[in-house]
């Protein structure tokens, strides 16, 4: 069928090929080359009339000692506890531990052991159905389980499907089933009502104009590396720059021009910056400065290069792209499949999104999170105190020093001695938003967010494209609060629209008058969905009494500018063919122009015949004087008749 594959192709593999074809040949190849896909996995799967026996699943022969081992180490660990050398919440953490590696060591040693062609292996191994976790479940031990609270029992299920759980066992696995069906039912409403948050927050943005600079020399930006923690790699620079607009040129060694300045990175160039480009330095390029939504300057939604590319068609986005919506369903639909996925494993401890869904809900809300890390309000030098009594880290840049108390139970992340970057995290967790936008300023919370959210959906196998995020993370940092007026109408305190502001302030500079000073500020999702300048919309959302009540008292007035708004009061939503620049076209026919019906929206309509006939410039004997016959048909016909009936 395709010549250049001649590999084994599972699930991930068709994606790729799939992509491939779509980025050569376009969508009505690619829905062939479906077609044929689909045709010869039905053929091959009826020849195969494979199934699946319990002869498939091989228990390994080292799990006996595999079990005894690990039961040892755990017995080992419980005497320790029991002479005092460990704490109860140290000792079930190593147990947990024990259990886990023995619990990965066995599927291992499971999977090497299945042939290839094993049925099981063969249906998990292609992407078709089931897991390891699941195969494991079935010839290896089922492994710990979860409670109903969502903490790991320490007592693992040592035997498997195949062998059979004695009564014990059954008790345990009933916790975890029970977990699995309950977390479906309730996370799926949690997951569905952040979609609805998200869908609130940026459902007015909309591609409005194709450039925010156009005819500036300095293009907006921002500096993207790939996503790392630790050593691992959360998303590479590749899929970051990919379908985004340069800022600048891109040269390789030689000085050829790789990609031009304000023009997209497609998947080929892409992947010709990774192997060729170069950093002004002459150095491997490590960093690639694209155009991002959160550098956008357009007043009302965003501009199509800030975009760059429509992820379904891969080329550039259109005007009038709901963009905004596009983004809360990208993020919110996989929420509710990873919330899913607790059902499939189980309840089996570890594999749990219940820790995933509330990260990413807990980030876009900007709340304080649990598991606070401690960070660096200046840079210098952190010196660690351990007194028997308390822990502290000493940070002193020559000036100033401040010492932090660290709680007991954090564990600190730096050593003695290190030094230290404003902003920088002394203990390990989750950094509140709100501090670092005090400390690093608007950047790094952009960034954090933004690598955040990717790590939840990543650790579960969930690709999202940065874009997503960015417009979501946009609108939750858009508002800036006044702290001194100068000589502009705001009063301090008041939250106001950040471009709006800057253009405030330079016409008042440019003038020689005061301009305002003002804080940046992070709103969560919630509170930055009611502070939109529609109130319709706001009100639809929620709070609709106090919402309303403000809007009256302040004579508020709507812009109509989200889609919400356009929809409750009956308009055409200003998206797609409903923006203004496309409900006037008309296609190249040959109809006489002096016939075509220009149907203004101010227009009043006089509706007796007679004038009818002299707006319409109609014949006494024909209706509407086209000459196109097909329209003719279609157009409302209008005769003279005594009674002056309209047809």
């Amino acid at each position: 069928m395709l010549p250049e594959i001649d590999f084994h192709v599972g699930k991930k593999g068709l994606k790729q090929i799939l992509e491939k074809v779509i980025n050569i040949h376009g969508a009505t190849k690619t829905a062939e080359v479906l077609d044929s896909i689909k045709a010869m996995g039905y053929k091959y799967s009826t020849r195969a009339a494979m199934t699946v026996s319990i002869s498939d699943m091989t228990v390994p022969a080292d799990k006996v000692q595999m079990l005894e081992e690990a039961q040892k180490t755990v017995d080992r660990i419980t005497m320790n506890f029991r002479r005092g050398l460990m704490t109860d919440e140290e000792r079930y953490k190593a147990v947990v531990e024990t259990w886990k590696e023995t619990d990965d060591a066995l599927t291992e040693k499971l999977i090497g052991g299945l042939d290839k062609y094993n049925n099981i292996f063969m249906m998990a191994d292609s992407g078709a159905r089931g897991s390891n976790q699941q195969i494991k479940q079935l010839a290896g031990m089922r492994g710990l389980m979860a409670d109903t609270t969502g903490r790991t029992i320490e007592l693992p299920i040592k035997s498997n499907f195949r062998e059979g759980l004695d009564v014990l066992e059954y008790f345990m696995s009933a916790h975890g089933a029970r977990k699995g069906m309950s977390d479906t039912a309730l996370r799926t409403a949690d997951s569905g009502y952040l979609t609805r948050r998200m869908v609130d927050v940026c459902q007015e943005l909309i591609i409005r104009e194709v450039d925010c600079c156009e005819g500036k020399d300095i293009i907006p930006g921002m500096e993207v590396a790939a996503f790392m923690d630790g050593k691992e790699t959360i998303e590479g620079l590749k899929d970051r720059i990919t379908g985004r607009y340069s800022c600048e040129d891109i040269k390789d060694r030689d000085g050829n021009i790789l990609v031009k300045k304000n023009h997209m990175i497609t998947p080929s160039r892409a992947a010709k910056i990774l192997s060729r480009g170069v950093d002004k330095k002459g150095e491997p390029v490590e960093k690639v400065k694209i155009r991002n939504i959160l550098c956008c300057k357009s007043h009302i939604g965003i501009c199509a290069k800030c975009y760059g590319a429509n992820m379904a068609t891969g080329e550039a986005v259109q005007i009038g792209e709901a963009v905004g919506i596009i983004a809360a369903q990208s993020i919110g639909e996989p929420g509710t499949q990873l919330t899913m996925r607790t059902f499939h494993s189980g309840g089996v401890a570890g594999d749990d999104i219940t820790q995933g869904l509330p990260r990413v809900e807990e980030l876009f809300e900007a709340r304080k999170p649990k598991g606070l890390a401690i960070i660096a309000e200046f840079g210098g030098t952190a010196t660690i105190k351990d007194t028997k009594k308390k822990r502290e880290i000493i940070v002193s840049d020559g000036i100033n020093e401040k010492t932090y108390l660290i709680p007991y139970g954090s564990r600190i992340k730096i050593a003695d001695g290190a030094e230290l970057e404003a902003g920088d995290e002394l203990t390990e967790g989750s950094i509140n938003p709100h501090d670092l936008l005090e400390i690093k300023k608007i950047d790094a919370v952009q960034n954090y967010l933004l690598r955040e959210v990717q790590r939840v959906y990543r650790l579960q196998g969930v690709d999202i494209a940065d874009k997503h995020i960015e417009v979501i993370v946009r609108q939750m940092l858009k508002k800036k609060r006044i702290e001194t007026s100068g000589d502009t109408e705001f009063l301090p305190g008041t939250l106001v629209d950040g471009i709006e502001l800057e253009d405030i302030n330079e016409r008042l500079f440019a003038e020689g008058k005061q301009p305002a000073e003002y804080k940046d500020v992070i709103l969560g999702i919630t509170k930055a969905a009611l502070a939109t300048s529609s109130f319709l919309s706001a009100a639809s959302f929620q709070e609709t009494t106090k919402v309303l009540t403000e809007a009256a008292i302040k004579g508020k007035i709507d812009p109509l500018i989200g889609l919400k708004e356009n929809v409750i009061i009956g308009k055409l939503i200003p998206a797609g063919t409903g923006l203004r620049r496309y409900r006037n076209v008309k296609l190249n026919t040959d109809m006489d122009l002096d016939a075509t019906l220009d149907f203004d929206e101010d227009y009043e309509f006089d509706t007796t015949v007679s004038s009818l006939n002299n707006s319409l410039n109609l014949d006494s004997n024909i209706g509407i004087n086209l000459e196109d016959e097909a329209l003719a048909k279609e157009s409302i016909v209008v005769r003279e008749e005594p009674v002056g009936v309209i047809e």
